[in-house]
């Protein structure tokens, strides 16, 4: 009932910023709960920064102070702003919904709808 479509995944040098968005349709009640996760190869996908009504805006530890969620409800979009990149950021960064939820939003298996994904590497 959901799709979401990420873009502005690039290279970029450390410190460098990148700013991803997520275009989402469907049912705005499976999409009340939206987050950002990434993954890199041979490691479980990492919840990065979610928003929902019940929980606000949360946040990884590794990402805080450097990553912004927002979003524009009026353009159904999701963004990730991502400031002070890290070689360790390096990772394809997925859009992900959910139906409300106030708690657990960075847990992968709360999220039925997930984008394609969009690389970002971070080189040194």
């Amino acid at each position: 009932q959901v799709q979401l479509v990420e873009s502005g995944g690039g290279s970029v040098q450390s410190g460098g910023s990148l700013t991803l968005s997520c275009a989402a349709s469907g049912s705005t009640y499976f999409r009340n709960t939206m987050a950002w996760f990434r993954q890199v190869p041979g490691k479980e996908r990492e919840g990065v920064a979610a928003n929902s009504g019940g929980a606000g805006t949360t946040y990884a530890d590794s990402v805080k102070g450097r990553f912004t969620i927002s979003r524009d409800n009026a353009k159904d979009k999701l963004y990730l702003n991502m400031n002070s990149l890290k070689p360790d950021d390096t990772a394809i960064y997925y859009c992900a919904a959910a139906p409300f939820m106030y708690t657990n939003v960075l847990a992968a298996d709360r999220y039925n709808y997930w984008g394609q994904g969009t690389q970002v590497t971070v080189s040194s």
